[in-house]
């Protein structure tokens, strides 16, 4: 799927669901990426990999030819919005947006002049968008995340940003941030799932769609019939351990050493 077709899809609040990668195995992302999901994302900010391994993750991705590459970028930053994007990827998801401001700072990385402030030089993405910067501006996302305590409390403001095309629900640092103890702590659960549901109704009231982390295709489904625009599986890591354990148990050694 091209990049300005995803965008389109993703502004129409129309269905998707991603997978999410955090190793650096470019192989492993192609094959992911000829499954069927409709885009891959790179988490740049807690990843096990540097700028030559999201560049090549990328590349495995268009390679696949069925999925767009995203990336999460390791802060609101515009020069690292920019490298995600000149290496290709046809949007950014930008962590911990706690304020309106911090949404409109992420929008214009995204756009070059007079829209915002990117800096030209597609060096990859030039080859799948198109070199103009009004081809890249129309086929790029920006998606904040939600997940501080600020954030939340902002939501509706932050989802009212122009120009900002998603919010995405990072599940381990929002439930910390409605005084979990830990990621997924069950005491909070009924807060939780009210911050869950404010936010794809403030992307609703908004027009703009919303996203989620979820940790198996059961809990995406469950989120989109929510009213969830997409949904990422995630991820690489933890579902190779999972398999590796379930085939260790099923061979009879209970994961003794």
């Amino acid at each position: 799927m091209s990049a300005a077709e995803f965008a389109r899809r993703i502004r129409a609040r129309e269905r998707a669901v991603g997978y999410w990668m955090v190793l650096d195995a470019p192989a492993a992302a192609e094959r992911i990426a000829r499954l069927g999901y409709d885009y891959v994302a790179f988490d740049a900010q807690h990843g096990l990999f540097g700028y030559s391994g999201l560049l090549n993750g990328l590349m495995a991705v268009d390679a696949g030819g069925r999925s767009t590459g995203l990336v999460r970028v390791e802060a609101n930053d515009a020069a690292a919005i920019g490298r995600a994007l000149d290496a290709g990827a046809g949007g950014v998801i930008v962590p911990m947006v706690d304020t309106p401001e911090d949404a409109a700072a992420a929008v214009s990385a995204t756009r070059y002049p007079p829209h915002g402030t990117r800096s030209y030089g597609p060096m990859r993405s030039g080859l799948r968008i198109g070199p103009t910067p009004a081809e890249a501006d129309a086929a790029t996302l920006v998606l904040a995340m939600i997940e501080t305590p600020q954030g939340l409390a902002n939501v509706e403001e932050i989802c009212a940003v122009p120009g900002l095309d998603g919010v995405y629900v990072g599940p381990s640092d929002l439930c910390l941030a409605v005084g979990g103890a830990r990621p997924g702590d069950p005491a909070v659960a009924d807060v939780f799932e009210a911050a869950v549901t404010r936010v794809r109704e403030a992307a609703a009231a908004a027009g703009i769609a919303a996203g989620i982390h979820t940790p198996d295709g059961s809990s995406a489904a469950r989120r989109l019939a929510e009213g969830y625009t997409f949904a990422t599986v995630a991820s690489d890591l933890v579902h190779l351990e999972q398999a590796a354990r379930g085939h260790l148990d099923a061979a009879g050694e209970g994961g003794a050493a």
